[in-house]
């Protein structure tokens, strides 16, 4: 799995996840993760059209994501889910605490 950073403007950083999220890719992107917490960006975008498969470690580390930044006063949604891991949001319910923005492929 690997996680690309750009901003789409001065307040809003866009991360593009590609690859599944389980527990190795996720295990590898955690100091990028840690990262994104001590940037200043208003806003975080997970963009999710390149991501397959998603299980517990890959909710956890977006969960983990969003608490750290809510902690700072920041926002964040998530972009382009569908498939399973779209399934496994809604399941989760995810979208009550993260604004999911999903698109059909």
């Amino acid at each position: 799995m690997e996680l690309h950073q750009f901003e789409s403007n001065t307040n809003t950083l866009v991360l593009s996840v590609q690859g599944d999220m389980d527990a190795v890719g996720c295990r590898d992107i955690q100091p990028t993760i840690d990262q994104v917490i001590e940037q200043e960006h208003r806003q975080v975008h997970i963009d999710l059209a390149q991501v397959a498969f998603l299980d517990s470690s890959g909710i956890g580390a977006i969960v983990y994501l969003y608490k750290r930044l809510v902690e700072k006063e920041r926002t964040m949604q998530i972009q382009n889910a569908h498939g399973q891991p779209l399934e496994l949001l809604k399941l989760l319910r995810i979208e009550n605490a993260i604004p999911v923005n999903s698109t059909t492929h």
